[in-house]
């Protein structure tokens, strides 16, 4: 367990960077080849481009996100805010960035948001997943002491194992990966198949998403408050309320005719 994959002189490879690249990689050939299944007119060249945009603007509001909330740290360490290779970086404020960023670009080159919103979403939970590998790498992303069988001790210098020195912790990052992976495959194997409304997939997996995501961060020892609540319970809930209603109002769920 070491966050380093490998280094060449001050080169260095990390597990956390690897992960997002293999993420990207994946989503743009996925998104392809379901970009054409479903005629979303985009050609290759512009789905790299919808990708590079969402992603850039998701890294920018994931690491806006994480500062904001631990302003009390980075006020005084300006220099450290930069360094996403270490970590911190949280999802919802990535997710809210690249929607926007997304939406902005969709709509320039009218592109049916809700069809393309099925196809990608799904990508997101996937990618989520290899990034919580990267987390578990970096040994963040961790639960609270735990004494069942496959609570795991984290070595000394990983924020785990500075915050709970030799005791064994809930692996809270792979905890979001299997769920995470269980989502996506659910989703892209099963809901996808099916005649649903545009908009139907898209907005279930972030509802799927979210319910797991509220109560595995309920065992997070590293969370983000907003006063006494943790901020991903408070943006779960939320999305779960938004999507619900968009699927209720909106009837996404009866068959296309």
């Amino acid at each position: 367990m070491h966050p380093v994959l490998f280094k060449i002189g001050p080169l260095e490879i990390r597990f956390y960077g690897l992960m997002y690249l293999l993420a990207i990689l994946l989503s743009i050939y996925l998104l392809n080849k379901e970009a054409q299944r479903k005629g979303i007119p985009l050609s290759k060249d512009e789905i790299i481009n919808v990708i590079f945009v969402t992603v850039l603007a998701g890294l920018i509001g994931a690491r806006a996100y994480y500062v904001i909330f631990n302003w009390e740290y980075y006020s005084l360490n300006w220099k450290e805010i930069p360094a996403i290779w270490r970590g911190g970086l949280a999802s919802h404020g990535g997710f809210l960035a690249g929607f926007v960023a997304a939406l902005l670009y969709l709509r320039h080159y009218k592109v049916p948001i809700l069809k393309f919103s099925d196809s990608v979403i799904p990508l997101v939970v996937l990618s989520e997943a290899f990034v919580r590998f990267g987390n578990f790498m970096n040994g963040e992303a961790h639960g609270m002491p735990t004494n069942l069988p496959w609570g795991i001790v984290f070595p000394p210098g990983s924020p785990a194992g500075n915050e709970f020195p030799n005791k064994a912790v809930h692996p809270a990052m792979l905890y979001q990966l299997f769920y995470n992976l269980g989502v996506f495959l659910y989703v892209w194997f099963v809901l996808r198949k099916k005649q649903f409304q545009d908009g139907f997939i898209g907005a279930i997996s972030i509802i799927l998403y979210s319910f797991g995501r509220f109560f595995i961060e309920g065992i997070r020892a590293d969370s983000l408050y907003i006063g006494p609540f943790r901020t991903a319970q408070v943006m779960s809930i939320i999305l779960t309320i938004i999507m619900s209603y968009m699927i209720y109002s909106k009837k996404l769920w009866s068959s296309k005719k």
